[in-house]
Order: C-alpha cells, then structure tokens, then sequence
C-alpha cells in the first residue's frame, strides 16, 4: 500500500547570508525564528520560521564548501526544496522510485531536523528538489 505525504513540512529558501533572508522572512513578513542550525559537514546554517503547521527554512552557506554554494551562484538564492513529511521513508523513496523519481544518495541520510531525510533530483520532478523527510519512528525501529 502506498503511502501519502503527512504534509508540505517545510520550504528550504536559498539565501546567501542569514541577515538577508531574516531582513524579508523575520522582518519585512513577521515570522518568528524558531531555532537556527549549524551544519558544518553540508556547509549549512538555517535558520527556521513557522509558518502555521508549515516552516520556512532559510539556507546560508557556511564557508565555501556549502552545498548550496553552486545553486546561490546558479540563481542567487529562492526557493531551493519542497520538503514532504512521511512516516516512512524508505516506502515513500521506493514508491518514488519505482515511478521514475531520479533519488540522490544510496540511502537517507539524517537532515537539519536530525531526523531521516532523502532527496529526489528536480531532472526528475518536474524542476523542483523534493525532500522526504521521515517523522514517525518505524515499527522495526531501523532507520535504513
């Protein structure tokens, strides 16, 4: 049985600096921020804003390694993912998968949210970068 998506959990906007995205996100449209994240290892720091039951994820490269330096060169920054919240991420990537999705990685990997995450490229999904992102624990408990 195929699975739906929970919910849209989360929109990662592509920023070159923190103060800039917060000068339109936090003040010009009166978000709050909810917590900010460090990701040495992906060259992140995110800063996050709920929006009702759905966040705003602001990506700013920490250093020159940042996996969003390419796309911030590409585009100089907007809407980078659309974040799909699921209760099992290896049944929704498979389902995904057996329909054509093109997904990055071998295997999710754990996300800002520390959390199970994965993603399928936008070659495959009509233009957009998809992230899955698994919240309810499995029942074997894996998380693979």
């Amino acid at each position: 049985m195929t699975q739906e998506p929970k919910r849209i959990n989360h929109l990662g906007i592509a920023v070159k600096s923190l103060e800039e995205g917060l000068a339109v996100w936090r003040d010009g449209l009166g978000l709050k921020v909810a917590k900010y994240v460090e990701m040495p290892e992906k060259g992140l720091k995110i800063a996050v804003l709920p929006c009702g039951e759905t966040m705003i994820e602001l990506l700013a490269p920490l250093g020159d390694n940042s996996e969003i330096q390419a796309f911030l060169d590409k585009r100089g920054g907007g809407l980078h993912h659309v974040c799909l919240e699921v209760a099992d991420i290896v049944q929704a990537t498979a389902h995904a998968s057996a329909h054509g999705l093109a997904l990055l990685g071998q295997a999710p990997t754990i996300g800002a949210e520390g959390l199970p995450v994965r993603f399928a490229h936008p070659k495959s999904t009509a233009g957009a970068l998809v992230e899955w992102l698994e919240t309810a624990p499995r029942d074997d408990g894996a998380r693979d």
